[in-house]
């Protein structure tokens, strides 16, 4: 049976969401679903559309949304359209709505950076050396089972998030002397959600091509993407 996915790109061009989405597509055609792709978060505002649609895959990074689009997509996905995604595409998309985060159920923070010394005004400046760690859930998972704890030198994100989140894996950002924070603070990195009768995925790793093409960041994505759709 076919299914329907939906890829809504755009916002920031930085996050690459025309090139990032595409890396995906055949995997999605491969598994049986239909692919239609929008550059506009209105798109959700079509409840016909959004009723027909199995999974949502989004890469909208910093960009706005309606309130329509936002209500069509809260209740699409309440009514069973699953919605995936990665980094900012799905952490950090429309930060003036309060709906949508709650739907997601975290947020982007920050990216903290290397040392002051080490910094040249480039993207650079914000790529750590940092471990993913499955949780004892994401060892079990069906997204996260058989991988093991694996490190990434990309940017580490800074999440605020919920307790309604299940969380698969977590990094850990250290103190330094040259930040202003006093302990660890550990920050989901892959989480699923429970919203209604639809599922949501969350992976923080993501930021360019080669982090998305990395053997476990790519598993990940794939199974979170099966995992949600209807």
């Amino acid at each position: 049976m076919t299914r329907t996915a939906l890829v809504v790109r755009g916002g920031w061009d930085g996050h690459h969401p025309v090139e990032a989405t595409e890396l995906f597509l055949p995997f999605l055609r491969e598994s049986g679903f239909d692919v239609s792709i929008e550059e506009d978060p209105q798109a959700y505002a079509d409840a016909d559309r959004m009723a027909a649609t199995d999974l949502v895959l989004q890469s909208v990074t910093m960009s706005q949304a309606s309130n329509e689009a936002v209500r069509g997509l809260r209740d699409a996905v309440a009514a069973g359209t699953g919605l995936a995604g990665w980094h900012g595409g799905i952490a950090d998309s429309f930060r003036a709505s309060s709906d949508y985060l709650q739907l997601v159920g975290g947020q982007f923070a920050t990216h903290p950076s290397k040392h002051p010394e080490e910094v040249h005004g480039d993207p650079a400046d914000n790529y750590l050396d940092y471990t993913v760690e499955l949780t004892d859930l994401g060892r079990r998972h069906e997204i996260t089972a058989g991988i093991d704890d694996f490190r990434l030198t990309t940017e580490q994100y800074w999440v605020l998030h919920d307790d309604l989140i299940d969380v698969l894996a977590t990094t850990t950002h250290p103190v330094q002397p040259y930040h202003p924070w006093h302990r660890p603070i550990v920050s989901p990195a892959v989480w699923t959600r429970e919203w209604g009768q639809g599922r949501v995925f969350v992976s923080t790793p993501g930021h360019s091509l080669d982090v998305l093409q990395d053997p476990n960041v790519r598993t990940i994505i794939e199974r979170g993407l099966l995992w949600a759709a209807r």
